[in-house]
Formats: structure tokens, sequence, C-alpha cells
């Protein structure tokens, strides 16, 4: 008797569907760590730029990067006699283009894709026309740095997006009106944050018997909390 096509002791063999799955996921998942390999290496790469640059170097202390969900994030902090901008302007200060200059020649030589993200911090914006604040401030400043970028070098198709977020992610937020908080966020992006951002356009990777179950929450969630008005 083949047992390799009974049942009993032995284990049946594994549908193919089941079988394209777990190897898909397998596949993502070696693509994932060899992409986190590869952009540990461009952390230690941009590290390494800014200890050797002498004229960079001095503002090494304004400098943090780190792993996030999303990829490696370098960031660029006001520090407080040192700004990157002028109160009130998106026009970059002149040791802030050279940096800006550097990290995109860098980042020139990876295909990731980039999200540039202006920060500050929570103080009003009391200046310039009505309408104008630090949303609209820490917008302009994102896409100023982001031409300082593509003139170090750096592919306009490289940028993926650019996006202010005025004071609503504070690294200081026991102390909003830290210089610290305003920053200029530069994030080397995943695949997998790239295709979140691309969503729209791409569906999202979602195993067949998942999804269903995705769509009812969102319509069955709203229904269930309706309450009507008394009379």
């Amino acid at each position: 008797e083949d047992l390799s096509r009974s049942g009993g002791q032995v284990k049946k063999g594994t549908p193919e569907s089941e079988k394209s799955t777990f190897n898909l996921r397998k596949l993502r998942e070696e693509q994932q760590r060899a992409e986190a390999a590869k952009l540990k290496e461009l952390q230690d790469k941009v590290e390494s730029e800014l200890r050797n640059n002498a004229k960079l170097s001095q503002f090494s202390s304004q400098i943090k990067l780190d792993m996030t969900r999303d990829g490696l994030r370098i960031q660029i902090v006001d520090e407080l006699n040192r700004a990157m901008f002028d109160s009130g302007s998106a026009v970059v200060q002149p040791y802030m283009r050279d940096l800006l200059r550097e990290i995109g020649a860098v980042l020139a030589e990876v295909p990731n894709r980039l999200t540039l993200e202006g920060h500050t911090d929570a103080q009003r914006f009391a200046a310039g026309d009505r309408g104008y604040g630090n949303w609209e401030l820490s917008s302009d400043r994102a896409n100023a740095s982001r031409r300082e970028l593509v003139a170090g070098g750096l592919p306009d198709e490289h940028v993926l997006r650019v996006q202010g977020l005025a004071s609503s992610q504070l690294i200081e937020p026991d102390n909003p009106a830290s210089p610290a908080n305003r920053r200029i966020s530069i994030i080397v992006m995943n695949r997998e944050a790239e295709r979140r951002v691309l969503e729209p356009a791409a569906p999202p990777d979602v195993e067949p018997a998942q999804a269903p179950e995705l769509v009812d929450h969102k319509v069955v969630e709203p229904v269930s909390t309706f309450v009507p008005p008394a009379r």
C-alpha cells in the first residue's frame, strides 16, 4: 500500500493553495530580511560620512538615525543656537543646505523611495498672511529640503511623499517649545511602507480567506454603535 496516499498516521499532502501561500510568505520574509540588512548598511554609511567629513561632523549632534517600521529614518533637528531655518521661514540655512546635499548624494546610490516630513514646535505661528500657520510652514520646509536633496544628486523620482506635520508628532511632548521638535525627517522607505502609501492604486497583499472579514468589520461596526435620538 502506498502510505503517501492514505490517511491514518501519515500526513496527507498539503493543498497547492496552501503551498503557494506558504511560499509567498516565506519569500516575503526573506525579502524583508535582505532589505533590512541593506538599510542597516546605509545607516552605517551615513554615520561614517558624517564622522569623516570635517565640514559635517560639527553638526552630528543634530542628526539622529534610527530604524522604524517604515525604514531608515534620518532626522535633522534644530539646536538652540543653530536653527535649520529662520523663525517663520522656509529658506534653508547655508549649513543645512550643505548637509542635505551630502545626504542626497548618499541616498542617490540606493533605489528606495523617500518620505520627507517637516515638523514644527507647538508655538503658534503669528507672522505671514492670514491662514498661513505651522501646517503650511512645515510643508514648505519639507519641500525646501527636498529641493536640496535633489540638488545633491538625489533623483527627483525617488521622492514618493512630502508632507508637513506641524506639531502633531513632538519629540519632546513635555516641552512643546523645545528646538528639538523643529526638525526634518527623511525616511528611506522599505517595500512594505511604500506599498502602504500606494495601497489605493495597488491592492494590499491579503490572503483571500481574510479579505471578507476585514470588509465586514468596516461595514457592520458603525451600524452596531448607532443610537437613535430620544423623542
